[in-house]
């Protein structure tokens, strides 16, 4: 089966996308549509999860029609997705009863409040590996079913059904017949329990969330069921379901313990394999399934960086840079080697490790002398203290897995750059790689789905079909890197909400 081909659907937060890949990784075709969020209420974000299943059906159909191979050609699916987004649904007649829930969303912040405030933190992140935050599916479930009338009710009659992305998708692509997700999604819920890799009761009853409406938690690669004929001429098994940032894990190779990557986008979500271990996060940085393989899940540390490109845009429209992300760079070479700037970009906050939502933006150590170019590259560089923070949290919480040899793999819209790829190797310390290929989520539910079907025997065998890549390594001496980032640690606390 040399010839085959793996067709990997990208259900993320503003578009959907399918890629046609090889058993190489090569991508042979590509569609995409855009999605439409709602915002009734400040905090609240939506979507319409009849509009997501519309966008997945017509990627993957026009996927198939631009690659021109027979889809006796395809060999399986693999599915990868925005994450903790959830619906609930009519399990008759398969109609959402409330607009899917973003996991941007925030409304459900004054519950999380006061589960923390009766002391149940410790509690639900031993079990779940998850700090209490809006951010994840619990709340958002136990919303809907409050709001809606007679939703709870019927959701304890089995009436309602409900899930992340990727069961609302498996299930209309299946015709209604497979409601099920992967333990990396289960992982990002709230109440699923990382030691027994099953739902956790007690979770379940602490965030009212009735157990029937759940699905079955598979394998990341395993048997979905196949899709209905209507959508293709033929059906097709799903042999892969993974969350998006495990799937760029899995897309960058990082299969084994000690072994990290970070996704540069709006902002940055980071993760470092850590095996078999499951860590107890020092530095509240999350534990979650890296990916379930025979029954055999191996775990991550994530951490996130709520501004990363999103500084950019900011350079943009509030500095007036004109010209997009490629003169913004322009101009950042042109800075001072020396200036001394340092740029804060809490516009929304600092997440890990500092975890702070209340801290502002702030830019620092401005002189005469000082302009924009030295505000761009500060820019750049914040970037890159970031995920020095990062890095040294999880070496302090994984000593074991993140040894004096590892690197770090990237991927996302910066990672095109070769000059902020120079600027985050020199100030992190730590060797960058990248691949010549950056859609690293996509790739992840292939080589993923390509395992689930037997075409590759091992998930080792799989990861050793991604394309090449390209080291950096550092070359600023450590004196004038740890100069560096001494000033961004002097500078984080004068942003801080708190000490």
């Amino acid at each position: 089966m040399s010839d085959a081909l793996l067709l990997a659907l990208d259900q993320g937060t503003t578009s959907t996308r399918a890629i046609v890949f090889d058993l190489y990784g090569k991508p042979l075709a590509t569609a995409s549509r855009p999605l439409h969020q709602s915002y009734p209420k400040d905090g609240w974000v939506e979507h319409d999860a009849e509009e997501i299943q519309a966008s997945v059906e017509a990627v993957l159909a026009e996927a198939v029609k631009s690659c021109g191979r027979p889809l006796a050609d395809f060999a399986a699916i693999g599915i990868t997705n925005q994450r903790e987004t959830v619906v609930v649904w009519d399990k008759a007649t398969g109609k959402p009863i409330h607009p899917a829930i973003v996991w941007q969303d925030r409304r459900t912040a004054s519950v999380c409040d006061g589960l923390r405030s009766q002391g149940l933190e410790p509690r639900i992140a031993k079990t779940t590996g998850l700090l209490l935050d809006p951010y994840f599916s619990a709340t958002k479930i136990a919303w809907i079913l409050d709001t809606v009338p007679g939703a709870r009710d019927r959701a304890e009659r089995g009436e309602l059904l409900a899930g992340t992305m990727d069961t609302w998708v498996v299930w209309n692509l299946t015709g209604g017949t497979v409601h099920a997700t992967d333990a990396t999604n289960a992982s990002r819920t709230l109440l699923f329990d990382l030691e027994a890799q099953a739902w956790s009761g007690e979770m379940l009853d602490l965030f009212r969330v009735p157990a029937a409406l759940l699905p079955v938690v598979k394998d990341t690669a395993d048997d979905y069921g196949v899709t209905h004929s209507a959508l293709l001429g033929r059906s097709l098994p799903i042999c892969a379901v993974v969350g998006d940032q495990q799937g760029a894990l899995m897309g960058q190779g990082c299969i084994h313990a000690g072994e990290m990557k970070a996704t540069y986008g709006t902002g940055c979500f980071m993760l470092l394999n850590t095996g078999a271990v499951r860590p107890v996060s020092r530095a509240r940085l999350l534990t979650t399934v890296a990916v379930r393989i025979g029954g055999v899940a191996s775990f991550a540390l994530e951490g996130s960086i709520f501004v990363a490109g999103a500084a950019f845009q900011w350079l943009g429209e509030g500095l007036g840079i004109a010209g997009g992300p490629s003169a913004i760079e322009a101009l950042a070479k042109t800075a001072r080697p020396d200036h001394g700037v340092v740029v804060v970009p809490a516009f929304t906050g600092l997440g890990a490790p500092w975890w702070d939502a209340d801290a502002r933006g702030a830019i620092l150590g401005l002189t005469r002398d000082a302009g924009l170019a030295e505000i761009a590259a500060a820019s750049y560089d914040a970037c890159a203290f970031q995920t020095r923070d990062l890095i040294e949290a999880m070496q302090a919480d994984a000593p074991d897995c993140l040894g004096e040899r590892a690197e770090l793999r990237i991927d996302g819209g910066m990672a095109a750059s070769d000059w902020f790829t120079r600027r985050l190797c020199d100030l992190t310390g730590v060797p960058v790689r990248r691949s010549e290929f950056h859609e690293m989520t996509a790739l992840g539910a292939a080589l993923l789905a390509g395992l689930g079907a037997g075409i590759y025997p091992s998930l080792e065998a799989a990861v050793a079909a991604r394309p090449s890549s390209q080291l950096t390594v550092p070359v600023l001496d450590k004196p004038a890197r740890d100069l560096a980032y001494a000033r961004w640690c002097e500078a984080v606390p004068r942003v801080r909400s708190r000490p």
